[in-house]
């Protein structure tokens, strides 16, 4: 099998199915109606939610992931819990896990970020749910439970363009690299956040000469992601349509430089005609999605 077909069907393998994608968005959907049926009178609407994150981004991977869902508070609530002495965001989030826990019980605040309330559904979904207000302005505000409470700037829809339209110049090259990234983030445990590694791949991929090409270069395509990933630890880079920088952090370093070292070895097993040595530095990469 040709480097090309192998990397033709890891993707096949990383890729939601269409019951996954359905399932998810069949998840995201009963959570929706959930929260309008209690912040709303008016009949229900799409357009009180909107899938975000991987899903959003066209860039979830199988195994399914989390579910990212972004749900539309009336502005009223805003100001009721603006209004709180001490942490209302806090106060937010805690409400809207009373609500899911009599139909979904297992249902918790994640402890990571502190923006959303986590509901783990029998199916294997997760649909992390994020509260937001449309900011005046452009972008969103969100509840950040850190620190005594705050409200935070973001723009979901510039991150999802941002991928797109990257996509688009590069003929599907950008959703495929983010998405054997994510596979490497959780093959090799590697600490290293989801949008870092979006935009990393969105700027890698606009100066790198076969950007456009074939899976036939998938192999150099990663070889030479990990290596300009490594040069950039501790660095940092502007979030789409937002003023705030994504701090990369180095925690994730010594694994991309493992993970170049090994792409290093398959690239030259590959132009030696060493197929089941390339095959087998793969898959210390990504696992056995990976196949000969």
């Amino acid at each position: 099998m040709s480097t090309a077909s192998r990397f033709d069907t890891f993707l096949k393998n990383i890729t939601v199915t269409s019951d996954q994608h359905a399932s998810a968005l069949t998840s995201a959907n009963a959570i929706a109606r959930k929260l309008h049926g209690h912040y709303s009178n008016k009949p229900y609407s799409d357009d009180c939610w909107m899938i975000i994150g991987s899903y959003g981004k066209g860039t979830a991977v199988s195994p399914p992931r989390d579910v990212d869902v972004l749900f539309f508070m009336p502005f009223s609530d805003y100001h009721r819990f603006n209004g709180y002495k001490h942490n209302g965001q806090s106060a937010l989030l805690q409400e809207l896990k009373g609500l899911f826990q009599e139909r979904y019980p297992r249902t918790r605040e994640i402890g990571g970020d502190g923006q959303v309330v986590v509901v783990d559904f029998s199916t294997g979904h997760t649909v992390e749910v994020l509260p937001a207000w449309h900011r005046k302005g452009g972008g969103l505000l969100v509840p950040n439970t850190h620190e005594g409470g705050s409200w935070q700037h973001v723009d979901h829809k510039a991150e999802i363009a941002h991928v797109a339209d990257s996509d688009a110049r590069t003929n599907g090259n950008t959703r495929n690299l983010i998405r054997m990234m994510k596979i490497w983030q959780k093959h090799c445990s590697v600490p290293i956040k989801s949008l870092v590694l979006e935009l990393r791949s969105v700027t890698f991929l606009s100066t790198w000469a076969h950007a456009k090409a074939s899976t036939t270069y998938y192999d150099w395509m990663v070889r030479d992601f990990f290596a300009e990933l490594v040069e950039k630890a501790n660095f940092q880079h502007k979030i789409p349509g937002i003023s705030d920088k994504k701090q990369y952090g180095d925690a994730w370093l010594s694994k991309a430089q493992s993970a170049h070292r090994r792409a290093v070895k398959a690239c030259e097993y590959e132009a030696e005609g060493g197929q089941l040595d390339a095959v087998l530095e793969w898959q210390k990469i990504f696992g056995r999605q990976y196949e000969l």
